[in-house]
């Protein structure tokens, strides 16, 4: 499952937000996700900036009130989402906002990492039955623990995902081995929710087994807002979901190495190689390791994995150099 994260990135615009709808349409992910805030429900006047990037509203209070939107405007997301053939997924960061995305028709519920010790939330959204995935970012192992037995007394299908919350994540922090620690663990589905801004990451995840990606989608880094470099942009995601059609192909198959060797036996003696002398040899010379030379094609002389059985022998006749050597060219007892 290829996620693409909206989040904020639409910056309080309806307009913007459903254009990002249109142009991930044809990217070839499974859902859209979205972050539904409601500033009363979810802020206060003391909670400060993550990061100062904000010139237009003058606390984190506002910044949120701009970026909500009515419950009708999330409907038309949802019918937007669902006639472009994608999941409408969203975060939710209060019960306030889970009873709006329920009005809405919200698919799948996200988790943000800074909610995962919300249990009055999560006892909420355990109750609608629907899907949830859970970002583990800002979560200790039993703090995930906790949020994942709720769902799970619930009968409520759950998955989590790694995730370090650092925006860009270098390398370094991506934490890719813990993707089947937590599946191990919690014997659920597991992924990565990325932050690095490239397609490295999630290219690596597949590789390692992960069952959903969820990674921030931006028209251009350079835009406004506070996760616009750790985002990839619309062109880059087209390449990560060809690159993971790609590499789940490669695992899915069922490639045999000795079948294919098998049956490349005229390329083979192609590209394989016969004995040879590098130089012009007399009759009773006897042939040393630094005489031999191996050349296209195979099959015209010994072949050069039986070298050893040549070395000390004696030549029977006179060779000019590059000539084949054949078991008949020596003196046997």
């Amino acid at each position: 499952m290829i996620i693409a994260e909206i989040g904020q990135a639409h910056d309080g615009s309806v307009g913007i937000l459903h254009s990002y709808i249109d142009a991930l349409a044809n990217t070839g992910i499974n859902a859209i996700k979205f972050q539904t805030h409601i500033a009363e429900a979810e802020s206060s006047e003391h909670e400060t900036f993550r990061v100062p990037f904000s010139y237009v509203d003058k606390t984190r209070f506002d910044y949120w009130q701009r970026m909500q939107l009515t419950t009708a405007q999330w409907v038309d997301v949802k019918e937007h989402c669902h006639k472009a053939g994608l999941q409408f997924i969203s975060s939710p960061f209060s019960c306030k906002a889970v009873d709006v995305l329920e009005q809405a028709g919200v698919d799948t519920y996200k988790i943000g990492s800074g909610e995962i010790t919300n249990l009055l939330m999560l006892e909420k959204i355990a109750k609608t039955g629907k899907r949830v995935i859970l970002s583990s970012g800002m979560s200790t192992m039993e703090e995930l623990g906790v949020a994942v037995d709720i769902f799970k007394k619930n009968k409520t299908e759950v998955a989590v995902l790694q995730c370090t919350t650092a925006y860009p994540t270098q390398p370094e922090q991506w934490g890719l081995h813990i993707i089947k620690q937590l599946k191990d663990r919690y014997n659920i589905p597991s992924g990565l929710s990325d932050h690095s801004g490239d397609i490295a990451a999630c290219l690596a995840a597949t590789a390692l087994g992960a069952e959903i990606l969820e990674f921030h989608v931006v028209f251009d880094k350079r835009m406004f807002g506070p996760d616009a470099k750790a985002s990839l942009e619309i062109d880059e995601v087209e390449r990560l979901v060809k690159g993971v059609k790609q590499i789940r192909q490669s695992l899915q198959s069922k490639f045999c190495k000795n079948s294919q060797a098998e049956n490349l036996s005229g390329l083979k003696q192609l590209f394989g190689k016969s004995l040879c002398i590098n130089k012009s040899l007399p009759a009773d010379h006897i042939i040393s390791f630094e005489d031999l030379e191996a050349k296209k094609p195979f099959g015209y002389g010994i072949a050069p994995s039986d070298y050893k059985s040549i070395v000390g022998k004696k030549l029977n006749k006179d060779l000019g150099q590059w000539q084949f050597l054949n078991h008949e060219d020596f003196q046997y007892l």
